[in-house]
């Protein structure tokens, strides 16, 4: 058996983590929480210096909208009726309470004090749906991609994925890790286009791995299946261009052993003490385009000893660009980093690639596995 990481949270968890998430959202810089503070400051000390030439308390008319940008509605309706207050006593001060200009910006005092409370409703209420948007585009993710395990038949495994639109949370790359009785079986791809159609597509391939994986024994013919599906997939949908990149992996335990067939997809990585190599095999056409090509598909066998992992990868890591346009250096990078432990390689290129291009322009997805040691168990 598998051990999935993280678990997914309990209903109550995710109520918590929503209350926690609106707060952040709603929560402004400090230096905006501040400016209320400094505009009565600023009122107080021009009515004291300049008593007699300066219209007292006009400036508060608009305190009560300074507060909306930072606090909730009953602190937008506490400032309104300070601010009122102050005017009514730094007025009385100079002998000018009951004056008609002075009425006149208590008024205005109030109407700022109705509309601040209202801004900061609306404020308040675009936070939760904004939240709401973020939890939903969470829920689709760990519905569509699921969590990979840190454990798979007989391989330690680890993977992150990035989506470039993270309010979305998933994009156009696509992965699966699936225990089968044929071994353990591993799909990592890139959907051609972006957006919610390159997002219904990699639930569709998904979907169709996900039941292949467990009744087609020849990896083969798995990726010839899923060939077929992607090209279903692009005939009912009208789109001649549609294809998929994969590259799909078997795993036996507890042999060293893998087969992998590779779909027009990124070269695989093999990860060792002696450095950084590529996975050389036949490259066939991506999935959804092999009717324009003859022949099988046969798998190549790649030795993957202990104390070596296997990177699958997408070209949001390889072609990650800096400032200069240069793309990162991944066999360079991963040479440097001398460990070939599945999590600290998938974690250390989540960081360097995002430091490297700043902000991510393509789905980046990254799945690492090498075999569990002799005598260790899930």
């Amino acid at each position: 058996m598998s051990t999935r990481a993280p678990v997914p949270p309990t209903p109550a968890r995710r109520s918590i983590r929503r209350r926690q998430q609106i707060a952040e959202a709603t929560r402004p810089p400090r230096w905006v929480l501040l400016l209320p503070v400094l505009l009565i400051v600023v009122e107080l000390f021009f009515d004291v210096t300049w008593p007699h030439t300066t219209a007292a308390g006009f400036l508060l008319s608009v305190l009560p909208v300074v507060v909306a940008f930072g606090f909730g509605p009953v602190a937008v309706a506490l400032s309104t009726v300070l601010a009122i207050g102050l005017q009514l006593l730094l007025a009385a001060g100079v002998g000018h309470l009951t004056e008609q200009h002075h009425v006149w910006a208590y008024v205005s005092t109030g109407l700022a004090g109705v509309m601040g409370t209202a801004l900061s409703w609306q404020r308040g209420r675009q936070a939760r749906d904004l939240v709401r948007v973020r939890s939903i585009a969470d829920e689709l993710q760990h519905a569509v991609l699921r969590p990979v395990p840190v454990r798979a038949g007989g391989l330690r495994t680890a993977g992150r994925y990035r989506a470039a639109q993270a309010d979305m949370g998933i994009g156009g790359d696509l992965y699966e890790v699936c225990e089968t009785r044929f071994g353990t079986r591993i799909l990592l791809g890139d959907v051609r286009g972006k957006g919610l159609d390159a997002v219904r597509t990699v639930a569709d391939v998904l979907g169709a791995f996900r039941v292949t994986a467990h009744e087609t024994a020849d990896l083969g013919e798995l990726a010839s299946q899923l060939d077929r599906h992607v090209l279903r997939d692009a005939t009912d949908g009208g789109d001649d261009e549609l294809f998929v990149t994969a590259v799909l992996v078997q795993h036996c335990a507890p042999g060293t052993r893998v087969d992998l067939v590779n779909r027009g997809h990124l070269t695989p990585l093999l990860l060792g003490p002696d450095g950084v190599r590529p996975v050389r095999g036949p490259a066939y056409l991506p999935l959804g385009l092999g009717h324009l090509a003859d022949g099988g598909h046969r798998p190549t066998g790649v030795d993957l000893p202990h104390g070596h992992t296997l990177l699958l990868h997408t070209d949001g890591v390889s072609e990650a660009r800096d400032s200069s346009g240069a793309f990162y250096p991944l066999k360079a990078r991963l040479a440097a980093l001398g460990s070939t432990d599945p999590a600290v390689v998938v974690d250390f290129l989540d960081r360097d690639v995002r430091l490297h291009s700043g902000r991510l322009a393509d789905d980046l997805a990254v799945l690492a596995l090498t075999p569990a040691p002799p005598g260790t168990s899930a």
